[in-house]
């Protein structure tokens, strides 16, 4: 983390303020961005990446924008300049995501160099492509706050630990009160970092009862949900045989199967994962 917060320094419009909201003291030790010439705030929250992140919009009392950016996330120098303009210009758009030139949450992990390089190598801007989008992803993440204020928007601290599609239920319940966009000119590698996810059948648990619960209180569609619960189900069951070195497939097969049970009996709870 602490080298990820050093990269945003080569931003072109530099941030007006950082917040970091650790899990743990263990997971971020200030001394280590001490003297920063971007001032840092400290926050502190419940356990759990929702409730985390409305600790950060909380803490943020003045800021009309709010970027979120993963602690493995390394962001190309144009990407805060870029996000500024395009809000000006586009006062509808309500949340706003950007191109992931790489992504190794679906593999053994990218390192931090090998991020930095990737994004270091990109060029001009490319010519503006837009796209409405169904959600924002999470590991790069600008929300305008003047809805979440207004219309009293927060994260779903109900879904614990790593707050699986937290960012998609955020999304569609930010959807009502303008545009969802993405665009090319926000660029940057997901580095996929393995240390801090939740653990196997903690995860296969939340793939499906996360899922649930949100179609159940109505912000995904049921359609969405099923298709999106049936493809986890389905890799976890046929990858259990063979797994990745980095996931724990029969685990989260496991925790798809308890589940299943629990949602077949009673409504959706999220929290059951922490049972686990």
């Amino acid at each position: 983390m602490p080298k990820v917060i050093e990269k945003l320094s080569q931003q072109l419009r530099r941030p007006d303020a950082i917040y970091v909201c650790p899990a743990s003291d263990a997971d971020y030790d200030p001394t280590r961005n001490a003297g920063f010439s971007i001032p840092i705030e400290v926050v502190r929250g419940n356990r759990g990446l929702p409730a985390q992140r409305n600790a950060i919009m909380r803490a943020a009392t003045d800021a009309d924008v709010i970027v979120f950016f993963d602690d493995d996330f390394v962001a190309d120098r144009f990407f805060l300049q870029e996000t500024e303009a395009f809000l000006k210009r586009s006062v509808g758009t309500v949340m706003l995501t950007g191109d992931v030139l790489a992504d190794g949450i679906n593999g053994p992990g990218i390192g931090y160099e090998e991020a930095c390089d990737l994004v270091d190598q990109q060029g001009v801007l490319p010519d503006e492509k837009l796209e409405n989008v169904f959600n924002a992803y999470g590991c790069n993440m600008v929300v305008r706050m003047t809805p979440v204020r207004e219309r009293d928007v927060w994260f779903d601290e109900t879904l614990p630990l790593y707050g699986w599609w937290e960012d998609v239920d955020f999304s569609r319940r930010m959807a009502p009160y303008g545009g969802i966009v993405k665009t090319n000119r926000l660029r940057g590698v997901h580095m996929g970092s393995k240390s801090g996810r939740t653990p196997g059948q903690k995860l296969g648990y939340s793939q499906v009862a996360n899922i649930v619960y949100m179609m159940q209180k109505g912000s995904i569609p049921t359609g969405v949900g099923l298709v999106r619960i049936s493809r986890n189900v389905l890799a976890n069951a046929l990858r259990q045989f063979k797994p990745e070195p980095w996931a724990d497939r029969r685990g989260r097969f496991l925790g798809n199967l308890k589940a299943i049970g629990d949602c077949l009996k009673a409504p959706a709870n999220p929290q059951n994962a922490l049972k686990l």
